[in-house]
């Protein structure tokens, strides 16, 4: 990525984050001067002058960019590293802000209590992870989880796994020994094992077909099975629950195969 590609990239991310189109620019401008005069700014930012000054006046009540009263004006921005953490802040702190408003408004329907078997598709590997955490967090008496892509082993993932509770049991199948090795030394008290199910093998997947990303259930009740677009790499998942014994055993049995009779705690 060249400089201005870069660039770019950091006033588009900033604007994302809630800064107008000038103060991006604005805010870009100064990263790259020691310090710098409105005229300088303008003409490097192509941001007309009188506009630098809003910008500025804006980027300064968000504690990005320190003002010296000199004249003419100097104008810095703050370390990288602090301006990042107050952005960081300020984004963490939109999100509990949503969080709290949308937790408090009224639901229009309530269920009646019936247990509904229901099958909900999801994309993104962001939410898909997030989902995953969310069920690995709610367990209460299993979880099988079949590990279909080196690259879904990330950090939350591991943490998730590794903060599930001792009345849980937890088996973990990977498609490799390289993989299960893996698996097994960032989550020690699981029981892991290679699957059985070949079709989910790596090398048997051409760069054209669709790979299974994860395969989890969670408590015999709730399924969600990922796969990963050819291509893109992005992932997709079906998520479901609510579902009979009878499902529920074919799909434990199928995401299960290859682990040892005496060491599934539950066969």
């Amino acid at each position: 990525m060249n400089t201005t590609d870069s660039l770019e990239e950091a006033i588009e991310v900033l604007q994302q984050l809630g800064l107008k189109a000038y103060e991006a620019r604005c805010f870009v401008g100064l990263s790259r001067l020691h310090t710098g005069t409105a005229k300088q700014l303008s003409e490097m930012t192509e941001v007309p002058r009188t506009r630098v000054y809003d910008a500025i006046r804006v980027l300064e009540a968000q504690g990005l960019v320190e003002i010296q009263h000199s004249s003419p004006q100097q104008f810095r921005a703050v370390p990288l590293d602090e301006a990042t953490a107050t952005l960081r802040d300020q984004y963490e702190d939109r999100v509990e802000r949503l969080h709290d408003a949308l937790d408090t408004v009224e639901i229009v329907e309530e269920d009646d209590g019936t247990p509904v078997q229901e099958i909900w598709a999801m994309s993104g590997r962001d939410a898909i992870e997030n989902r995953t955490d969310q069920l690995i967090e709610d367990a209460s008496e299993e979880i099988v989880l079949v590990v279909g892509d080196e690259s879904l082993l990330t950090e939350d993932l591991v943490v998730s796994l590794n903060d599930v509770g001792n009345g849980v049991d937890l088996l973990i199948g990977a498609l490799t020994k390289s993989l299960q090795n893996q698996i097994q030394t960032a989550v020690p008290d699981a029981t892991t094992f290679i699957s059985g199910l070949e079709w989910l093998q790596g090398e048997n997947v051409t760069e054209d077909e669709t790979a299974i990303g994860r395969l989890l259930l969670v408590d015999r009740s709730t399924i969600l099975v990922s796969s990963i677009m050819p291509g893109s790499r992005e992932e997709q998942a079906i998520f479901g629950e609510g579902f009979g014994n009878g499902l529920v055993v074919i799909a434990r049995r199928l995401m299960a195969q290859g682990l040892l009779t005496a060491r599934d705690p539950k066969q």
